[in-house]
């Protein structure tokens, strides 16, 4: 049962993988020039002469060329990107022209070369020259949606279900994703995406919080890790719709119906037993807890109110055990830092969490500007990340959680700083050097859910994720403008990916390491974790839910025996 749930749930954060990185083929910006006014009899590019200018994209190098064009009327014009300019003599077709020349502003619109790319947003409301900044707002404002969907439908899932917001979320990928398509303006197109994105965020959280309250214990990690290589899988399948749909809107519809199956399905999946029993409903926890049983040909009998009153008891038994955790005290972000031992851990984990997302997207993003094959360099890039989780998940568990993280983040700023002296006609080594990148990246970026989760004690750690994983949202924010810093400098993304990796991965030195170790409940068990002593730690009680967890985990399990 849990099984089916899960890969059910996984499937559909593809369509998340798939919007998240829609825009590096829908958002292309092609050469191309300024228009001309009237019919053109001859086009002249350095030593080259064609009857029209479909015959000289394949001779454009640079964005500092010009072409040279005679219309039937006899002008002569030169056409830059941004302007245009008519010669005043007009006597013979010549590249060079030294004669005066009457410069004009490209009302005529532009003319793209769409030997690659049919039709993309870019050359739909020609988002070039003066309103190029346009089009660089694109992945920006999607990735504001995704902070802001995560904020949102993490709190509603907490408050209407898991259930509904799965399923809200799920269709609401489905019509936005279609809507995008069929957008009349780029404002409308930026608006919609930014639904898109929000509901697409808004779908990976909660699922991510749905499978591990369906997951046992044994299988958390691994489950957990590997919603993350779905999300990559959605990438390698942007790779594959762009390389054969060159028509932004077409390729966006067929993204969009990618994951329509679970759509139509989604509504079969039930509401978690730990949200159902949270809020009281003790009957529908049961029917889920026997659905459970009977799929898993599982005869022996739990009931709800074995699981009430064994919680109960554990709860009695925590509050006589540490008068300190009191659960009506409020707790807000500022007991993140507490104590100077709490700050500096917070401050590191915020680091992780932002130079991981924003390394993740800077080597995705960056991919298609490689050189080569730029299909084929995004589905490598997406499918690095297949292998990295398993990586991630084997050495977390026998090296530890900090042993594996040090390593990972220094090697990705290595990484950084070799590509840099790799020479640029190396296509392959760099390719490869940035698949090594984004696989040392996408360890440190998986394993920092678990980590932070262990960090913190009971009472303060859904806020230790989750402004972490707000981090994480402005690190993706942030990530398009770091990529449009290689128009100053080439190679100024990956350095300043390097730095913040480094930096972090010297600070994670600091950092306890939490494996094998028993989950803190209060502030002063954490503040003690990250000193050599064991007499806190060793005598923490067991969390409050985790007798009714192990109850409901039986059920996952083929062989039980009678005494459980």
């Amino acid at each position: 049962f849990q099984a089916c749930v899960y890969f059910a749930s996984v499937f559909q954060a593809m369509s998340c993988g798939i919007h998240y990185l829609a825009s590096v083929f829908m958002a292309v910006t092609p050469n191309f020039v300024c228009g001309f006014p009237g019919n053109v009899s001859s086009v002249l590019f350095h030593n080259s002469s064609a009857s029209s200018i479909e015959d000289i994209w394949t001779l454009w190098t640079s964005a500092e060329n010009y072409i040279v064009v005679q219309l039937e009327n006899g002008e002569i014009w030169e056409l830059d990107q941004c302007s245009r300019s008519r010669r005043e003599v007009s006597l013979d077709l010549a590249y060079e022209y030294k004669g005066n020349k009457s410069v004009f502003p490209c009302s005529d619109g532009f003319l793209y070369d769409d030997t690659k790319w049919k039709s993309t947003v870019v050359t739909q409301w020609d988002l070039v020259c003066d309103r190029e900044w346009l089009a660089k707002l694109i992945q920006p404002t999607f990735m504001l949606g995704v902070l802001i969907g995560a904020v949102i439908f993490g709190d509603i899932a907490d408050r209407l279900g898991r259930q509904r917001v799965i399923w809200f979320t799920s269709a609401g990928q489905f019509v936005f994703g279609i809507a995008v398509a069929f957008t009349f303006d780029y404002y409308s197109f930026v608006i919609v995406r930014f639904l898109l994105a929000m509901v697409s965020s808004g779908y990976l959280v909660v699922a991510f919080v749905y499978v591990t309250e369906f997951v046992g214990i044994k299988a958390r990690t691994w489950a957990s890790m590997h919603v993350h290589a779905f999300f990559a899988m959605g990438i390698m399948v942007v790779a594959l719709v762009g390389f054969l749909v060159r028509t932004w809107w077409v390729y966006q519809i067929f993204l969009s119906i990618a994951t329509l199956p679970f759509v139509l399905c989604c509504w079969m999946l039930p509401e978690t037993p730990f949200w159902l029993l949270s809020e009281e409903r003790y009957e529908d926890a049961q029917k889920v807890i026997d659905t459970m049983a009977r799929w898993n040909k599982v005869s022996t009998p739990c009931k709800v109110s074995e699981l009430c009153s064994v919680q109960q008891d554990d709860l009695s038994s925590g509050r006589m055990g540490d008068d300190d955790t009191s659960s009506t005290k409020k707790h807000n972000i500022l007991d993140l830092f507490c104590n100077w031992q709490i700050a500096r851990r917070t401050i590191t984990v915020w680091l992780i969490w932002f130079t991981g997302s924003l390394g993740y997207y800077v080597f995705s993003l960056s991919s298609v500007s490689l050189g080569g094959n730029e299909y084929l360099n995004l589905f490598l890039i997406g499918a690095v990340e297949l292998p990295c989780y398993i990586i991630a998940c084997v050495a977390m568990d026998k090296l530890g959680r900090r042993n594996t993280l040090i390593p990972f983040l220094i090697l990705s700023a290595l990484i950084c700083v070799l590509i840099m002296f790799i020479p640029q006609d190396f296509n392959i080594l760099i390719i490869l050097a940035n698949m090594a990148g984004k696989f040392s990246i996408g360890v440190a970026f998986g394993l920092i859910y678990l980590y932070t989760a262990e960090l913190y004690p009971t009472i303060v750690r859904s806020l230790a994720v989750g402004s972490g994983s707000m981090m994480c949202r402005v690190g993706s924010v942030v990530a398009p403008f770091c990529v449009y810093l290689r128009s100053v400098w080439i190679f100024m993304p990956l350095l300043l990916v390097g730095i913040m990796a480094l930096l972090t991965g010297i600070l994670t030195i600091m950092l306890p390491e939490t494996l094998g170790k028993p989950l803190t409940n209060t502030l002063v068990e954490a503040t003690e974790m990250g000193r050599n002593k064991k007499s806190c730690s060793e005598k923490t009680p067991p969390a409050h839910s985790d007798a009714a967890l192990e109850k409901i985990e039986m059920f996952g399990q083929e062989r039980i025996s009678a005494d459980k």
